[in-house]
């Protein structure tokens, strides 16, 4: 997929994603999201600055957290946090033409935007359903690679199969479901495990 492709595909998530957090009520911001032990409005601050970030400041951000991506990560999200819910919808509502990005693929980012709206919404109750092609350029990015998420050691030694597309990677004990929660499940979202069948399910459970 080309690069103005993937931004497109960015673009159109973001929109969604403003529109989602629009609609949120106090409670719900509070609520604790899919993503590493952030409320759902600490995961807000987290795509804010993803969508704001550029190499430069990635890397002053990051060598002022010592280098520890994780820490540099949560400093980001409780600070945007602080901002408050309008002003994380403002600044989110800003970059949804901006084309802007760390020093990752650009198809990193469409990742980053696509679990997070997972991340967000399950445990809201709220569906959400990204577009397959999307959703396919994600997962082939990842079965090759241990950038962040660790993806590819995830799912090493099982069989990938989406049922409601043409679309499978892999050899060894069988993984099925959607292909939106196979891409979940390559991320280690557990909550998403419930969504997929076959033999291979309980050892991708046990894998970090």
């Amino acid at each position: 997929m080309k690069s103005n492709e993937v931004w497109n595909y960015i673009h159109a998530e973001r929109v969604q994603m403003v529109d989602t957090w629009t609609g949120l009520l106090p409670e719900q911001w509070a609520t604790e999201s899919w993503c590493g032990g952030w409320s759902v409005q600490e995961l807000a601050g987290h795509i804010v600055a993803a969508a704001e970030q550029t190499p430069a400041n990635f890397f002053k951000d990051l060598a002022m957290a010592g280098f520890q991506f994780n820490v540099f990560a949560d400093r980001d999200a409780k600070k945007n946090a602080a901002a408050g819910p309008n002003e994380l919808i403002r600044r989110l509502a800003a970059r949804t033409t901006t084309t802007n990005h760390p020093p990752a693929p650009v198809v990193a980012m469409l990742g980053e935007i696509v679990v997070h709206g997972a991340d967000i919404r399950r445990p809201l109750g709220l569906t959400d359903s990204p577009p397959t092609a999307a959703l396919v350029a994600v997962a082939d990015s990842w079965k090759n690679s241990n950038l962040l998420i660790g993806a590819k050691r995830r799912v090493a030694g099982l069989r990938l199969q989406a049922t409601d597309t043409d679309w499978s990677h892999g050899e060894g004990p069988e993984v099925s479901g959607p292909m939106y929660s196979i891409v979940l499940g390559m991320s280690g979202r557990k909550g998403a495990y419930a969504d997929l069948t076959g033999d291979g399910v309980a050892l991708l459970a046990r894998r970090p």
